[in-house]
């Protein structure tokens, strides 16, 4: 069977696992890399990559391949995915695909044009019981959804010089949560209010951003959503997920590395949440790339589009606009 061709555009954290990942699918060969740091192309260079470049321009020169899995700075993915998709290479891209309205539909008139598959990096969809969530709301096991709660806790705050090109809490890591709120009910949202503090660490805020925030989404039928978010949590990597409905309630806990649980007479004891991202989606991760390869192979349509990755900014873009002016936001408030 013929191998689908891979080359991967940065090697940081997000991009060694989709290399690894890559790496150990049947039909897919990575045939090369760039980054900019000589520590990864060393890295990558152990792998057995057959071409290793410092430069975009430099991969897309490279003999051909089928597509790109770009993992570098938010602020290359829109000139990224643009330039391989005019060299007709199709793209998956970790989110956001740009931080401005206008670019991302730039961009996706460019990958409409020139017919390729661009798939956005939501992997929180691939979880299997989140997964879970959405299919049984999808099959009517809740009834008709209501509210929509999500808790989405990271166990530390990254560093401010990481912060202060993210894009903000929102636009960073909140956006996650506004893609599983359409995601996990169909649904899309009409109005934002979002309320933000700084609670965390006082160099957040100086940095021009919160490390804590509440979000209040109504859909366009009239269900509601509340987000929690906090940059710290102490216990670890909080990520939990609830519908309810007319006729039930769908949940998904955290993941633990082990189950049990001591009672004694000084209380109850048991493991703390998975520490990090990492621990907590490696199975999302794989499953979203195969996801992805097997759409390449089969000419399917990818289960997280260009569009996706729109309406989760145009949100993101909303709640921080509610932020600073203290007000529910409609989403037709934000235009390209």
């Amino acid at each position: 069977m013929t191998k689908v061709k891979f080359a991967v555009a940065g090697l940081g954290r997000i991009g060694k696992i989709h290399l690894e990942n890559l790496l150990q699918m049947e039909h897919v060969e990575v045939v090369a890399v760039m980054d900019p740091m000589e520590e990864c192309r060393q890295y990558a260079k152990a792998k057995g990559i057959p071409h290793i470049t410092s430069t975009y321009k430099e991969l897309l020169a490279v003999a051909p391949f089928d597509s790109v899995v770009i993992c570098s700075p938010t602020d290359t993915h829109a000139d990224y995915v643009e330039m391989a998709a005019k060299a007709g290479i199709h793209v998956f891209c970790e989110k956001p695909l740009d931080l401005s309205m206008k670019r991302v539909v730039e961009v996706l008139k460019v990958v409409k044009e020139t017919n390729i598959k661009l798939m956005l990096g939501f992997n929180r969809r691939f979880d299997k019981e989140f997964r879970k969530v959405h299919e049984l709301v999808k099959e009517g096991a809740v009834g008709e959804p209501h509210l929509v709660k999500i808790t989405s806790r990271d166990p530390g705050a990254p560093p401010v010089s990481y912060i202060e090109k993210s894009g903000g809490l929102f636009l960073d890591m909140t956006i996650h949560d506004f893609d599983m709120a359409r995601f996990v009910v169909g649904k899309e949202v009409e109005e934002v209010y979002a309320k933000g503090a700084v609670l965390v660490d006082a160099a957040i805020g100086k940095a021009g951003d919160i490390d804590t925030a509440v979000v209040t989404l109504t859909y366009t039928d009239g269900t509601m959503a509340v987000i929690d978010n906090s940059r710290e949590a102490a216990y670890g990597y909080d990520q939990r997920i609830e519908v309810f409905g007319s006729k039930g309630m769908a949940q998904a806990d955290n993941n633990y590395e082990n189950s049990h649980r001591l009672y004694t007479n000084k209380g109850i004891h048991g493991a703390l949440p998975l520490h990090f991202f990492l621990e907590r989606y490696a199975e999302a991760y794989k499953t979203e790339m195969a996801s992805y390869v097997k759409s390449l192979k089969n000419g399917e349509s990818v289960p997280v589009d260009g569009n996706d990755g729109l309406m989760s900014l145009q949100i993101g873009l909303a709640a921080i606009k509610s932020l600073k002016e203290k007000r529910p936001v409609k989403i037709s408030e934000i235009s390209n």
